[in-house]
């Protein structure tokens, strides 16, 4: 797979200049007869990193364009490949002539990120560094693109690589006791694989330690906007968001479908839901509705529960309040709204509600906001800075297999301590291997590579 491939670098449509990148074997045949640089001499002579001037040609010797060809020789490149960059003019059909004139020579159009999965065949960078190429281009605050900054850097590899290195020390430590057996296993050896184990299991736990947070930071939090009707959810998505994106009326029930928002509280990214109004109801729609929003607060990182200060004067709690409370109290921020109706509106002589945070609110009037962004950070951050010094995990299937592989060497542990044969111990010390190499890439499926670079957009 070193064929030659193209695409465009940069997004589609007009603009300044556009980027067609060309990568693999034979690239530098194409470039030599497509391309006339201005200065033919240092052309020949600067190998790698340099910038050219020059006209790109079609194969039978017409002008497409004057560009800025940038070279890249094989092994320094992004692909580990010889890589041409041509800079054109940001015409779409320029750009389109060169990508055709590039085919005709013999090179294929590349495929969604096969650029980069290029690079990961060719060592260039590992699967962690991969998926922080796509995290950093696709981050929608400047803590996502830091953290993918990071993995970028190569600490999360060091650290994964690390452990990696401790699991298979650990298996050699097994086999090696299993191959001579006339080294008998005594206590001693049982006493020093322990220890090992337990090092290995106290570092992924260690690295998984962060996982939750960089998973918000880099996916946003779930948030749910839930209450009663005409308590004020569509208002406070419309202020959130900071357009009137949902529809506000005094009649009961109408919002019927959830509405999702990405919005940004701080520095974290909230994907908003709001949903509809929870009560008894005999309308099929209303009920269908009612049902989704059920299932989003069981699905949700936090919940935002809005309840009507005027409902509060009267009586305590309705049921379908005391409901989400009860299930779901450790995620759930009480937004007590319409507190701006009254001038000596005191919250502890109307709610009292243990190990729930409690927040007087008004959307009409934009009290509380500071409260609730303050309340959000410290329930994303728990006092601690929000990008540490140790890069974190972000992503699902790194994170998965990270708590894999603290099972299996849990597993290996309590087999030491039932005094199992070192062959039955190097079953779990193996799947804990495998775990973790899937996570580098060590150890990686076609079917894997394949869904990982499919998410990237082609040319890069």
């Amino acid at each position: 797979m070193n064929d030659a491939i193209v695409a465009l670098a940069t997004p589609l449509g007009q603009g300044a200049i556009h980027i067609v990148r060309l990568s693999g074997k034979g690239a530098d045949k194409i470039i030599d007869l497509c391309f006339k640089p201005n200065n033919r001499q240092r052309w020949m002579e600067e190998k790698t990193f340099t910038l050219h001037l020059g006209w790109f040609y079609t194969e039978d010797d017409t002008k497409l364009d004057q560009v800025l060809v940038s070279k890249m020789i094989a092994p320094y490149s992004y692909t580990g490949e010889d890589i041409y960059e041509i800079n054109c003019h940001g015409g779409l059909l320029i750009a389109r002539r060169i990508i055709e004139t590039c085919n005709q020579q013999g090179a294929r159009l590349a495929e969604p990120g096969e650029f980069s999965k290029r690079a990961f065949l060719n060592g260039k960078m590992d699967l962690i560094q991969a998926e922080a190429v796509i995290d950093l281009i696709t981050s929608r605050t400047d803590l996502s693109a830091d953290l993918a900054l990071k993995q970028l850097g190569g600490g999360l590899s060091s650290r994964i690589n690390e452990l990696r290195q401790e699991i298979l020390d650990i298996l050699s430590y097994i086999e090696a006791k299993i191959d001579f057996p006339e080294d008998e296993i005594d206590e001693i050896a049982f006493i020093e694989l322990s220890k090992m184990i337990l090092i290995a299991k106290k570092n992924a736990l260690d690295i998984n330690k962060g996982s939750k947070k960089g998973k918000i930071i880099r996916e946003g939090l779930s948030t749910v906007i839930a209450g009663r009707p005409n308590v004020g959810k569509s208002s406070l998505l419309n202020a959130l968001v900071k357009e009137e994106r949902a529809i506000v009326t005094d009649i009961p029930g109408t919002t019927r479908d959830e509405l999702h928002e990405h919005i940004k509280i701080g520095e974290i990214l909230l994907r908003l839901i709001d949903t509809a109004g929870i009560r008894e109801s005999h309308n099929l729609v209303e009920k269908i509705g009612i049902e989704r929003t059920w299932k989003a607060l069981s699905q949700a990182d936090i919940i935002l529960l809005l309840i009507d200060a005027t409902e509060l004067k009267i009586h305590s709690l309705f049921e379908e309040e005391s409901s989400i409370l009860k299930e779901y109290h450790e995620k759930t921020i009480v937004l007590v709204n319409k507190t701006d109706i009254f001038s000596d509106y005191r919250l502890d002589q109307h709610l009292k509600l243990n190990n729930v945070v409690i927040i007087p609110f008004s959307v009409k009037e934009g009290t509380g906001f500071a409260e609730l962004e303050q309340e959000i950070k410290r329930r994303v951050f728990e006092g601690e800075a929000a990008i540490s010094d140790q890069p974190l995990l972000s992503n699902i299937r790194q994170i998965q297999a990270v708590e894999k592989s603290i099972y299996y060497l849990i597993k290996a542990q309590e087999g030491i301590l039932h005094n199992l044969p070192f062959d039955i111990v190097s079953i779990d010390i193996r799947a804990a291997l495998e775990e973790i190499s899937f996570i580098t890439g060590h150890q990686v499926q076609e079917e894997l590579l394949n869904n990982i670079f499919s998410r990237f957009c082609i040319g890069k």
